[in-house]
């Protein structure tokens, strides 16, 4: 039974990863899900009390919302496994609450001029450090690109004298690729980056776009950590390690803004989501929606519209 179990998660690793998903740690929690089995010496028909019990296992660091992710993931697989093996449970979908998403803080352009200016200022003197965390920060607020794909950007895949300028977005979440075209000013601004890092000599260094200290890309947990501690410098976030407005806030204030800027001038906003969803590079319009709903004080009406736009399956 466990090694027709482990036969079939290579299958099914193997069909999702034709499919265009990136299945890496989804691999990994299956793989731990079969040896689960294994220790509670499981040979017969899973049923669905062990995925739960398995998706709960207490560990250090993961909370419901962890526990939630774990359950979503076997219960995909074990729908599939019962194609092949009809007595297979399979979970129901709502035996766990669902896990709220904490709101993310929109940033007012006077919130961004003060990271920009603490980002000018951040040390060593004279190296290219302060430069990148200021145009990184601006891109990320000008073009609503996640910050892994902002960090991954490859000196060639920027496009700045194309007419639009744009940047090439490769393989980047369900490896997907897209362009995304330059506001002019973000353009300059990257333009003017790309001359202080030939001017400094890092493009020596590295392909990478924005050139860690070290000479490569910059690390996820380094932006972060160096970005929260310019919203504490700024009075923007307070108190301790908690949560507070983060780095991710930026894509949302980019969704937000867009769309208010629609309203504001009389645009067909329902006819212009599906573009904002492939600008941000979603898969599904309701991973859109989200940002939205999550602010319905500021977009009760694009809220409307992108709900019915959702529920009609995005045909309009």
């Amino acid at each position: 039974m466990n090694q027709d179990l482990r036969a079939q998660i290579e299958c099914y690793v193997g069909l999702r990863t034709a499919l265009g998903y990136v299945v890496r740690s989804e691999e990994k929690l299956l793989k731990d899900f079969a040896q689960f089995l294994d220790s509670q010496g499981i040979m017969g028909p899973i049923r669905a009390q062990l995925a739960v019990e398995w998706a709960c296992t207490p560990a250090a660091g993961r909370g419901p919302a962890g526990q939630v992710s774990r359950l979503k993931v076997v219960r995909r697989f074990l729908a599939y496994l019962r194609a092949v093996m009809p007595e297979t449970e399979v979970p129901g979908p709502n035996l766990m609450p669902p896990v709220r998403r904490p709101q993310p803080h929109i940033y007012s352009p006077e919130e961004l001029e003060k990271l920009m200016g603490a980002a000018g200022r951040l040390p060593p003197k004279g190296s290219l450090r302060p430069h990148t965390y200021t145009t990184l920060i601006g891109l990320l607020a000008s073009t609503g690109l996640r910050v892994g794909e902002a960090i991954r950007l490859k000196a060639g895949d920027l496009h700045l004298q194309a007419e639009p300028p744009h940047l090439q977005i490769v393989r980047t979440k369900f490896r997907k690729s897209r362009l995304v075209v330059l506001h002019p000013t973000a353009a300059e601004k990257m333009r003017l980056y790309a001359e202080h890092r030939r001017r400094l000599h890092y493009d020596a260094l590295s392909d990478a776009f924005f050139v860690s200290e070290r000479g490569d890309h910059f690390r996820y947990q380094t932006l972060r950590a160096t970005f929260n501690q310019l919203a504490r410098e700024t009075g923007i976030r307070t108190g301790g390690k908690g949560r507070g407005p983060s780095i991710h806030g930026l894509r949302h204030t980019f969704a937000v803004e867009r769309m208010q800027s629609w309203q504001q001038n009389g645009q067909n906003v329902r006819g212009l989501l599906p573009h904002l969803s492939v600008y941000l590079g979603h898969v599904q319009p309701m991973h859109t929606y989200w940002y939205l709903t999550a602010t319905p004080e500021l977009l009760s009406v694009a809220a409307d519209a992108f709900q019915l736009f959702a529920g009609q399956g995005g045909n309009q």
